[in-house]
C-alpha cells in the first residue's frame, strides 16, 4: 500500500465532506433568503439578521459564524457573538444573489439537496433497475434547475445561441411570425427567453410535468408575458401539433428523456418545411477519459444521482444519463430521420449546441 497516496485521498474524502455541509447551509441562505438580507452591503449583527429575515437569533448567529469560518461572509474582530457584525462580500453576492448574472451558481445547493432528499429511494433504484420521475425530485430541483439555466435562457438564447444560425435568426424576426415550440420546457425561462429576444414569434412550452408548467405560467405573468406565450401539459406527438413550427427546442431535456430518438422523431414531425431542431446539451468530453476534468466530473455526478435515474424512470429506456457525447445525439438524430447534424459555433463551459434537420 502507497500511504501517500491513501492518506492523499482520505484528506480529499473530509474536504468533500465538509463542502457538502457547505452547500447545505448555502441552501439554507438561498431557502431562508439570509443571503438576499445580507446583500445591502452593510455589516450585520445577529439580530439584524434575524429581524430582516424572519429567523430565530440563535440560529441566526450559528449560521453566520459558520458563513464566517468558511470563508463565505467576513466578521469583524468583536469578541460579543450578540453584537459582532458580518458583512457578505460583493463578490460573494455576485454568486449567491444576481440571478441574472453569469456567475450564478446559488440553485447548486438546491440541485444537490433535493437530490439528496431521495437517496434512500435510489438505492432501491439501483438494486431494481427502476427509475425516479422528475417529479419526485420535488420542488428544490425543479427550482434549482429552473435557476441555473434562466441566466442562459433569458440572454444568451436569444442573444447567442440562435443568432449561431443566422437563417433562423432571420426568420424569427420577419413576417409571417414563425412559430417555436419549446419541447421540455420546463419552468418557462427559455420559452419566455425566446419571447423576449424575438417578439414576432408564437412560442409554444410544452413539457409533461404539470408543476412545472405551473411554474412557467407564473414566470410569464411576473416577465409581463402572460398571454403572449402559451404553455401546456401535453404530449409533443400530439397529431394537431404535427408540421406548424419553424423551430422546435430541446434546451438540457434530451438526455433525460426514456426514449430520445422518438422525442426526435417527435420534434422532426412538428417542423414545417426548411424548419430546424436545436437541441442544447451538456458539453461533455468527446470520449470517456479517466480521471476526469471538473466538468466531467460534475456531469457524471448529476448523472448517477438524477438524470439516469430519471431516464429510466419510464421503461424501454435508452437509459442515456447526463454524459450523452456528441456521437450519441448525431446516432439519436440519425435514427430519428434528422439526418443534417452541425454543432453550432457556440463556447460555453457546460453546453453544446446542436442543429438538427431532415
Amino acid at each position: 500500500m502507497d500511504e501517500a497516496r491513501r492518506d492523499a485521498f482520505a484528506e480529499r474524502m473530509l474536504g468533500q465532506a465538509i463542502g457538502a455541509l457547505e452547500v447545505l447551509g448555502v441552501y439554507l441562505g438561498v431557502r431562508l433568503g439570509l443571503y438576499r438580507a445580507l446583500a445591502d452591503g452593510d455589516a450585520h449583527n445577529p439580530g439584524d439578521l434575524s429581524g430582516a429575515a424572519g429567523v430565530h437569533p440563535r440560529y441566526a448567529r450559528e449560521w453566520l459564524e459558520e458563513q464566517a469560518v468558511a470563508g463565505i461572509l467576513t466578521a469583524d474582530d468583536s469578541d460579543d457573538p450578540d453584537t459582532r457584525r458580518f458583512t457578505l462580500p460583493p463578490e460573494h453576492a455576485d454568486v449567491l444573489v444576481n440571478e441574472l448574472g453569469p456567475a450564478y451558481l446559488a440553485p447548486a445547493s438546491l440541485l444537490v439537496t433535493g437530490i439528496a432528499g431521495v437517496l434512500p429511494r435510489l438505492v432501491d433504484a439501483y438494486r431494481t433497475g427502476t427509475g425516479i420521475s422528475f417529479g419526485e425530485y420535488g420542488a428544490d430541483v425543479r427550482d434549482g434547475q429552473a435557476a441555473f439555466n434562466r441566466p442562459m435562457f433569458v440572454g444568451d438564447l436569444g442573444g447567442e445561441w440562435i443568432p449561431a444560425m443566422p437563417d433562423v435568426h432571420e426568420r424569427l424576426r420577419a413576417d409571417p411570425p414563425a412559430r417555436v415550440a419549446d419541447v421540455g420546457c420546463g419552468a418557462g425561462w427559455s420559452t419566455i427567453g425566446l419571447k423576449q429576444a424575438y417578439p414576432k414569434i408564437e412560442a409554444h412550452g410544452i413539457d409533461l410535468d404539470g408543476a412545472s408548467i405551473a411554474d412557467a405560467r407564473r414566470n410569464a405573468k411576473e416577465a409581463g408575458l402572460d398571454g403572449a406565450v402559451s404553455f401546456e401539459v401535453c404530449d409533443a406527438a400530439d397529431p394537431a401539433l404535427a408540421g406548424r413550427y419553424d423551430l422546435v427546442c430541446i434546451l438540457e431535456a434530451l438526455h433525460d428523456m426514456s426514449r430520445p430518438v422518438e422525442a426526435l422523431a417527435v420534434a422532426r414531425a412538428l417542423l414545417a418545411d426548411g424548419g430546424s431542431v436545436l437541441v442544447v446539451d451538456e458539453r461533455v468530453a468527446d470520449a470517456f477519459t479517466a480521471p476526469g476534468d471538473e466538468v466531467e466530473r460534475m456531469m457524471y455526478g448529476w448523472s448517477i444521482l438524477h438524470c439516469l435515474p430519471v431516464g429510466l424512470a419510464e421503461q424501454p429506456s435508452a437509459a442515456t444519463g447526463t454524459v450523452m457525447r456528441a456521437d450519441t445525439v448525431r446516432r439519436y438524430a440519425a435514427d430519428a430521420g434528422l439526418s443534417q447534424v452541425e454543432v453550432l459555433p457556440v463556447e460555453n463551459d457546460f453546453f453544446r449546441l446542436y442543429r438538427l434537420r431532415p
